[in-house]
């Protein structure tokens, strides 16, 4: 663990992370984590999945600057996603890696968008409309949905249900950390994670993409922190509300998946955790 978190923090992955336990420990518990040996007890790259029932997702595949386009990318990745099954990964605007996943059977649908922002001022979530064909296109916000705090395994169900898989551990292993709270509406939920005045939203879901931003908007409203971040996919309505709020764009990966997933995932209802998919 040594080995991979000195890589880990050559590509800045742990900034969001105060300390121990962190997403590389949520990967060995409920996953699986692999280190490409330099032989000299170092790494000289790292990958790490998660599981969701069936759907397997590529949480990190890192080799040193040093050591890229020399097969240990193709190596771990060989390892971490075997045969079939539902697969998906955020990749980086690497061609490299697109082209990496690509071959692995995955292909590009959505940017991911590493959005960051007040976390006040926004948008009171809003009543559950009635056309969720209407919601994905044109949002509404009212004052009469409140987002409460629950149990990870209250929301279990509905995660299971937005994000393609079953996960009941590791939501259970990450509402026991320091700072997290789990929310819920009627049709959504959300988990938030305060890290001193901030806050990390993800993972979170709902019926309707209208359920999802509001349990989003929710969960922000009921930590009372500063400032927030979260991953959204580029098609999915709180994209345009939280832009027109003042957040930005800090960062931009592509979210990758195979046919299958295409078929568990409404991108548009679904907001995944910047680490935890």
């Amino acid at each position: 663990m040594p080995a991979v978190r000195q890589v880990a923090q050559k590509f800045g992955l742990l900034g969001g992370w105060s300390g121990t336990p962190d997403f590389l420990d949520a990967e060995r518990s409920f996953g699986a984590l692999l280190l490409a040996p330099d032989g000299a007890g170092g790494a000289l790259g790292f990958g790490g999945t998660l599981r969701r029932g069936a759907v397997t997702h590529l949480g990190d595949l890192f080799v040193l600057p040093e050591h890229q386009s020399s097969g240990v990318g193709r190596a771990l990745l060989t390892e971490l996603l075997p045969g079939d099954g539902p697969k998906v990964t955020f990749a980086s605007s690497d061609p490299r890696a697109v082209a990496l996943y690509v071959r692995h059977g995955l292909r590009p649908w959505t940017p991911l968008l590493y959005l960051t922002g007040p976390a006040t001022g926004l948008p009171t979530p809003s009543a559950r409309p009635t056309q969720a064909e209407d919601v994905a296109a044109r949002p509404t916000w009212a004052k009469d949905v409140e987002a409460r705090p629950v149990r990870a395994e209250d929301v279990a169900a509905l995660d299971a249900h937005a994000s393609g898989g079953a996960r009941s551990d590791t939501l259970a292993w990450y509402a026991g950390l320091p700072g997290v709270t789990m929310y819920a509406t009627d049709g959504g939920y959300a988990a938030a994670r305060l890290t001193g005045p901030d806050v990390v939203i993800g993972p979170a879901g709902g019926e309707t993409s209208q359920d999802c931003a509001d349990a989003v908007l929710g969960a922000l409203a009921g930590t009372r922190a500063r400032s927030a971040r979260m991953a959204v996919p580029g098609t999915h309505p709180l994209v345009p509300a939280l832009l027109g709020a003042g957040w930005r764009i800090a960062d931009m990966d592509t979210l990758m998946a195979d046919d299958a997933v295409l078929a568990l995932i409404r991108p548009d209802r679904y907001v995944p955790h910047p680490d935890l998919g």
